[in-house]
């Protein structure tokens, strides 16, 4: 049977642009602020990187449109570089997706959840102990990868309900923390009008090196916005839905990050946006607005964030797993779907994988390993635009990349330009990524020969 008598068609328009909004937005934008403005050491600069990561987005988001138009299957991005380069690079973005990006990111994002659970409830803290080495944190966490993973076993509809309330839930939060710093802040100094707003940490040509290392924060703070593209079997009118809700979602969250960093400024000073206590910068301004009643909703808002951040990286991912054992690159039973019509297999093995991870505590630093290679898979599709256009100038196209071939184009020289950047100043953020996708090289051949 065809993938589409299969899965369940139950996704709308307003359902993908927020599972491309509700997983792009967890708990990064209340904090990776803090790292950014030591960085670069100024106002200015800091809406600067901002304001790149958020051009950066939006011309991936506008290409990737293309493809998920041309070819509206399950399993998005991986498809996308099987068709362009094969079905090796396919199953690397695949593997490694699995194994760090998608994982890491569900370990990374639950466990911020617990953390701010814990200021409501002390006793879940990473020292408090219940089963051995095993923290009331990382058993907080590890439940709502479960709790998730078994309500999305239940079909999609289920997802999309716990997707769409959680996101408006967060859009709000987040609006209503923007408002109080750009209304209600009453810095003595605030950053946005103090002197110096566009002094940097270094002066000339150098905080170019600079700004595009601090970048790391903020592309993870942006990240995600693709998984819509994997859900592409269960999206109704794909052609035209998921390239609107690519566009729609990463303009919708630009835009709220850009005014949240504004807020930011005109509600403290910079010194205290970079030495927020653990860099918790939205809590900063909820305290200085509202007194110690702003610590407590600044953590029932990131709760809310990053519950609906867990789950649209829980439904995405295991479509990808999907596709690839159909294409005998993953466990056969991955590839199958349960009578709600999703694939249930997948989801556990994510989850399982993703308890794992959490449980290692090895899930931050292959997140800070992967942003080169998850780069490099991002420049590596974008190109497969054009591959595309030269090897299938029939096939069809209902939505073509805004300004190609410039915007494509220029994605990929300031991609590429920023890898170089982490390359050379961040290496050990470059190399281990690196290893990590080449790991999957002798996996790939293994699954080759046990389909072959």
């Amino acid at each position: 049977m065809s993938e589409e008598q299969h899965f369940v068609r139950g996704l709308g328009l307003l359902d993908a642009t927020m599972i491309v909004a509700g997983s792009m937005i967890g708990s990064g934008i209340f904090i990776v602020s803090a790292d950014i403005a030591r960085e670069v050491g100024s106002p200015g600069w800091l809406l600067v990187v901002w304001l790149i990561t958020g051009c950066l987005t939006l011309a991936a988001a506008l290409s990737y449109g293309e493809l998920a138009a041309m070819m509206p299957k399950a399993g998005g991005q991986y498809v996308y570089l099987r068709e362009a380069y094969g079905p090796l690079w396919g199953f690397l973005y695949g593997w490694t997706l699995f194994m760090v990006i998608q994982c890491g990111t569900i370990a990374a994002v639950s466990v911020a959840f617990a953390k701010f659970l814990g200021v409501l409830l002390p006793w879940v803290s990473a020292d408090t102990k219940l089963l051995g080495p095993v923290s009331s944190q990382q058993a907080v966490a590890i439940a709502v990868i479960l709790v998730l993973s078994a309500t999305n076993m239940g079909g999609v509809r289920a997802g999309k309900l716990i997707q769409n309330t959680f996101t408006i839930a967060k859009l709000g939060a987040l609006a209503a923390l923007i408002a109080l710093g750009l209304f209600a802040g009453h810095a003595a100094a605030p950053a946005l009008t103090a002197p110096g707003f566009w002094t940097p940490a270094v002066g000339g040509w150098a905080i170019w090196t600079v700004v595009g290392t601090a970048m790391v924060g903020s592309l993870f703070s942006s990240d995600a916005w693709n998984n819509i593209t994997f859900t592409a079997g269960e999206v109704r009118d794909p052609k035209r839905n998921i390239p609107l809700a690519l566009a729609l979602g990463t303009v919708i969250v630009t835009g709220l990050y850009m005014l949240a960093n504004l807020a930011y400024l005109n509600a403290l000073p910079l010194a205290a946006i970079q030495h927020a206590p653990q860099d918790r910068v939205g809590t900063a301004v909820a305290l200085s607005v509202l007194g110690p009643a702003g610590s407590g909703l600044m953590a029932a808002a990131i709760m809310v964030s990053t519950f609906g951040c867990v789950n649209g990286l829980v439904l995405a991912g295991a479509r990808v797993y999907y596709a690839m054992a159909q294409d005998g690159l993953f466990f056969k039973a991955a590839g199958k779907l349960n009578k709600q019509g999703v694939p249930a297999v997948g989801l556990a093995l994510q989850a399982v994988w993703a308890a794992a991870l959490t449980l290692s505590g090895s899930y931050g630093n292959l997140l800070d390993y992967v942003i080169f290679a998850a780069l490099l898979l991002y420049v590596l599709t974008v190109g497969a635009i054009f591959v595309l256009r030269r090897t299938r100038p029939e096939a069809e196209r209902p939505y073509k990349a805004v300004g190609y071939p410039l915007v494509p184009a220029l994605y990929m020289v300031l991609a590429s330009l920023l890898m170089l950047d982490l390359l050379i100043y961040k290496p050990g953020y470059t190399w281990p990524g690196l290893g990590i996708v080449l790991a999957g090289l002798p996996v790939y051949f293994i699954w080759r020969a046990k389909a072959g």
